[in-house]
């Protein structure tokens, strides 16, 4: 996507669209990330992603090792210990919460008591960005209850094993990476990055004329990325595409879209 005639352009495999009004709305978990180790592994070694993990009937047996220590590892590490030895490695430790508390839904507390509502620049929002690396309905008494042992960062790969932080390491059939996602805004050829390549916007408003996002992590609250609650920013940015509408005269005689050669 670059900028077009006041507006912008949009590839779209052999289409192209003009768009006065662009509203990137991409999620925050974009690309599947494996750490640059996963390459030292044996072929004979299977290993996946965790968005390419379906059930325990897809895992050969074997000993099976999950790195990540996120909610993702820890129910994956859970689903297999019923039917394989597993490890999980984990290179910082989350603090589990309950999903229920109560009968209800730990969200529905965020909600209720506007926790999920408080901006980024609050002191409260700040607190809960340092913090928000939160274990939801799992926790490693529970896996350990289950056999699945523990390991540390995992920093290498070679063959069949995987060494961990702690100068210990474990041979392995199958390593499956819940190591997460990165953002990739690769694609967008207009100049609203850092030198870090973070968006830099003001609750999803960029300073590129109507160019907008939506859905980033922490994007005003902590709900900006979730479905339940994206909605406030969606509101937001129409608003601002309205208001900006109203104050400038479209540029695009109508918004078209063609065919590239």
């Amino acid at each position: 996507m670059s900028r077009s005639n006041g507006g912008y352009l949009v590839e779209l495999g052999e289409r192209a669209i003009d768009a006065q009004n662009v509203v990137i709305a991409t999620g925050p978990f974009q690309a599947p990330f494996v750490p640059p180790i996963a390459e030292g592994l044996d072929p004979a070694v299977v290993q996946m992603h965790s968005t390419a993990y379906r059930s325990p009937d897809e895992i050969p047996d074997g000993r099976v090792l999950v790195v990540g220590g996120g909610n993702t590892g820890y129910q994956i590490a859970e689903e297999l210990s019923a039917s394989r030895e597993v490890h999980i490695s984990i290179g910082s430790p989350q603090k589990p919460l309950p999903q229920r508390i109560l009968g209800r839904d730990l969200f529905w507390y965020l909600d209720k008591t506007g926790l999920i509502r408080k901006t980024k620049d609050t002191r409260i929002g700040r607190r809960m960005q340092a913090n928000e690396d939160t274990l939801i309905g799992s926790s490693p008494r529970g896996l350990r209850r289950l056999g699945v042992e523990f390991h540390g960062r995992a920093v290498e790969a070679a063959g069949s094993k995987v060494a961990f932080g702690d100068d210990t390491d474990v041979d392995v059939r199958t390593v499956i990476w819940a190591t997460g996602f990165r953002l990739d805004h690769s694609w967008i050829d207009v100049p609203v990055f850092d030198a870090r390549g973070t968006v830099v916007h003001e609750r999803g408003v960029t300073a590129s004329p109507g160019l907008y996002f939506i859905g980033l992590p922490w994007q005003h609250t902590r709900g900006s990325a979730l479905l339940g609650f994206v909605k406030d920013d969606a509101e937001y940015l129409a608003q601002q595409i309205a208001a900006a509408a109203q104050r400038e005269p479209t540029h695009l005689t109508a918004p078209a879209e063609r065919r590239t050669a």
